[in-house]
């Protein structure tokens, strides 16, 4: 789990920009399905899930971001 996601944390490769990469991995994790119930706040305030600010959370906290990202794109 990436943990952080946010439009600052994706870099384009070349001039293009077809290619972009995922960067800052300081607050990911490794995440074994159905075991881990995390209960670390982290993340940025405006991307973050509501479940990561009730202390219990998996890997779908980072599809909440993935959809406040598309939002913001969409919507500006």
């Amino acid at each position: 789990m990436h943990r952080d996601l946010k439009p600052e944390n994706f870099m384009t490769v070349d001039k293009n920009g077809y290619e972009i990469k995922m960067i800052d991995f300081g607050l990911a994790k490794n995440y074994k399905i159905n075991l881990d119930v995390l209960t670390t706040k982290a993340g940025t305030p405006y991307y973050i899930a509501p479940e990561v600010l009730s202390g219990k959370y998996n890997h779908k906290c980072d599809i909440w971001s993935l959809g406040v990202i598309i939002y913001v794109f969409l919507c500006g």
